[in-house]
């Protein structure tokens, strides 16, 4: 993904609160959630303008897409570890940081691609990943404190 491709969105204009003191804008380096998503409703609208293929053609290249940015994740994290003799110390980690952010960006693009719905589909399963994360770790730390009850509460006999 080119870097010129991200909207960088407009800083909105100071506001006065009711002391009349000057609110400073929102920084561009804490966007809104929604933000992001706009901008890759951005991204979506201009590779579909700029696409000559059938739709479903398209859909399909997007989602390979994703395949392609994790082998550039792998072949960053090798030059960056310098694995490849040949090659040596070829990337560093902050190249790994800003390959993993396009295999971000390939996948926001491949899903709302695939439904407008985007935003809500991924926060639902973001939701669902983290009430299982919770509750694995809710279970874990019950059962260790239930192991520790000397009255034969929930502990082993």
């Amino acid at each position: 993904m080119s870097d010129h491709l991200a909207a960088s969105p407009e800083p909105a204009p100071a506001s006065a609160d009711a002391n009349s003191r000057p609110v400073p804008a929102r920084s561009p380096a804490l966007p809104s959630e929604a933000i992001p998503w706009d901008t890759i409703d951005g991204l979506v609208r201009w590779l579909d303008r700029e696409s000559a293929l059938p739709a479903e053609q398209e859909r399909l290249l997007r989602v390979l897409k994703l395949s392609e940015e994790a082998g550039e994740v792998a072949q960053a994290v090798i030059g960056a570890t310098g694995q490849n003799p040949r090659k040596g110390h070829s990337h560093t980690w902050d190249d790994v940081q800003a390959e993993l952010c396009d295999v971000i960006v390939t996948a926001m693009v491949a899903l709302r691609t695939l439904t407008p719905e985007a935003r809500r589909v991924f926060e639902g399963h973001l939701r669902r990943i983290a009430g299982r994360v919770a509750g694995e770790a809710g279970a874990r730390v019950a059962g260790e404190a239930g192991a520790r009850v000397p009255d034969g509460g929930a502990g082993p006999s």
